[in-house]
């Protein structure tokens, strides 16, 4: 049986995981209308997309080995800061280049 400690880790990883896919699906959309855009300058929203994806994803998995370690320190504000500003980054761009 998990442990109330490994239950939240388990939440909080499978939290991030479901929002790095849901990123990685807005990428495939945004790979779709910049092929049908050929190309050009549409390509950049989907380039800041897929680098969001991976952001978020590693974030995650870093968050989760944390909550998982025998003395899990307070969480890191740094991270979620700079996924927070990619998020935004790449959703100013789908605004410019769209």
């Amino acid at each position: 049986m998990t442990t109330p400690a490994g239950a939240q880790a388990e939440r909080t990883g499978l939290a991030w995981r479901r929002t790095a896919l849901s990123s990685a699906a807005c990428t495939v959309l945004l790979l779709h209308a910049a092929a049908q855009h050929h190309w050009g300058g549409s390509l950049v929203p989907a380039l800041l997309a897929a680098g969001t994806s991976a952001l978020l994803a590693a974030v995650g998995m870093h968050r989760e080995r944390a909550l998982r370690s025998a003395e899990p320190g307070p969480p890191s504000r740094l991270l979620p800061a700079i996924a927070s500003l990619a998020v935004t980054v790449t959703a100013a761009s789908v605004v410019v280049f769209h």
